[in-house]
This record gives structure tokens, sequence and C-alpha cells, in this order.
């Protein structure tokens, strides 16, 4: 029997081996997952304000530059109409 043809079953079965036994989980008590719990929560509730912070700021910028865009191009479209009719009402 080759060793090298096992060796790397070996070194793959070695090291799951070490990861299982390495890992042995911690008994913790109903008190502390319920403080864990809440650590949590409270976590995902500042995600989640931050979140809906950066997406009003976003909607709030693009909304004022869309107002201003149409407020110029309705201007500009009144003044073009405005000099249109003071062409066709001047005497030549």
């Amino acid at each position: 029997m080759s060793v090298r043809k096992y060796a790397p079953v070996l070194f793959l079965a070695g090291a799951l081996a070490g990861t299982a036994f390495g890992t042995m989980p911690q008994d913790q008590s109903p008190k502390q997952d319920m403080k864990d719990a809440g650590h949590e929560t409270k976590n995902a509730a500042k995600d989640t304000g931050r979140a809906t912070k950066n997406a009003t700021k976003k909607t709030g910028h693009a909304v004022k530059r869309t107002t201003k865009k149409a407020a110029h191009k309705t201007a500009s479209k009144t003044e073009e109409g405005a000099h249109k009719v003071k062409n066709k009402t001047d005497p030549n």
C-alpha cells in the first residue's frame, strides 16, 4: 500500500476530526440566550435605522434635483412661449 495514495484522504479526515473536537458546544442558560437575543434585536434595529436614514437622504436629494430640473425647464418653456407671443404681436 502506498501512503501517497491515501495521504489526501487521511489529511482531510484529520482536519474534519480536529474541527469536530475543537468546537465543543457550550451550554448557555436561558437567561443568557435572552440577553443575546436582545442585543441582536437592538443591533438589527440600529442597522435598519441607518439604512432608512441613508435611503431617505438619497430619495430627498433625487426629488430636490428633479424638482429643480422641472422648474427650470418650465421657466424656459414659458419664456419661449412669451417670446413667440411677443413676436406675433409686434407690428412690423
